[in-house]
């Protein structure tokens, strides 16, 4: 990791800065945002209402797509910067690895907003989903559908801090219940085909499985696959609140539950941070924690991010 951060150079670190501090010649506000991947419905729906927040804002925007990949995503950051942008909403793919891009910006007198997962660095606001709760809220929904009783295992994934964080939420809410045994716990990377072969492993090592949590909405359709598959009575509880894990918890499928996040409303209030503090607010807060919500199939026929 620090052989990354000094790929940025002080020479990088002056074009920049020197770009970024003359405003752009037409006064037009000009926002970048930088996303850790694109191939999710969950920020697909935050770049829309970052679109829509940004017409509404007669505001240019610049998006890009890391891929996971923090050299990248080092790079794009400098390109934005480069073409002078006045706030950078920031989703970083490696929480310490982008601290480099971090101080760029700042040493640009650019406002910089983390959004759904935190940066090391001089981030003036973060703006993310309540993970804790929401693996805590679903595995707590798991363990009663199961009279508090039984073995379950935790489809893990990439282990970024929100992914991290409803993992420690999850342990915490089964840890309440004495008789549900955490029998294992594997990584399906947050990825549908990787999630299904995992989880009908999972399914194979242990006949007495009744339960699985999964960190995101994308893994839990692998997993649903696997379960149906297995032709077990086994309960699946997630969280995100995508439109084809409701539409599954709607239909009575082994898929019985969604702690779900609103990623619209994180750009939106990132967004709102950002102009806050470019208009002069003094008191704009470190962080804003957005609630979640369970969604399951008394109101997942209602819902939608």
């Amino acid at each position: 990791m620090k052989t990354l951060m000094r790929t940025v150079s002080v020479a990088a670190i002056g074009v920049v800065a020197s770009a970024a501090i003359a405003s752009a010649a037409d006064g037009k506000l000009k926002i970048g945002m930088t996303f850790q991947e694109m191939n999710n419905p969950y920020f697909v729906s935050m770049q829309e209402a970052l679109m829509e927040a940004a017409d509404f804002l007669g505001a240019e925007v610049i998006v890009t797509d890391a891929g996971h990949d923090v050299a990248k995503q080092i790079s794009d950051v400098e390109d934005m910067l480069q073409q002078n942008i006045d706030i950078l909403l920031l989703n970083p793919t490696d929480s310490a690895g982008i601290e480099a891009a971090v101080k760029m910006a700042k040493d640009a007198g650019v406002i910089v907003v983390a959004v759904d997962a935190n940066a090391n660095g001089p981030v003036d606001t973060f703006v993310g989903s309540k993970n804790r709760d929401a693996g805590y809220m679903s595995c707590k929904y798991l363990s009663e559908s199961l009279d508090g009783d039984g073995e379950v295992a935790i489809l893990d994934g990439i282990p970024v801090i929100p992914i991290l964080q409803r993992v420690e939420g999850c342990k915490a809410a089964l840890e309440e219940f004495p008789g549900i045994t955490l029998v294992d716990v594997q990584n399906g990377r947050q990825d549908r085909s990787v999630a299904l072969g995992v989880v009908e492993n999972m399914i194979q090592a242990h006949p007495n499985l009744e339960g699985v949590f999964s960190v995101n909405d994308g893994g839990a359709m692998g997993a649903l696959s696997a379960i149906q598959g297995s032709g077990r009575d086994i309960k699946l509880t997630s969280v995100d609140g995508a439109p084809e894990a409701v539409d599954a918890i709607a239909k009575g499928t082994p898929f019985i539950e969604t702690t779900a996040q609103f990623p619209r409303d994180q750009v939106r209030v990132g967004l709102g941070m950002a102009l806050a503090q470019l208009w002069g607010a003094r008191v704009v807060p470190a962080e804003v924690p957005i609630d979640v919500r369970v969604v399951d199939s008394e109101n997942a026929e209602g819902f939608s991010w």
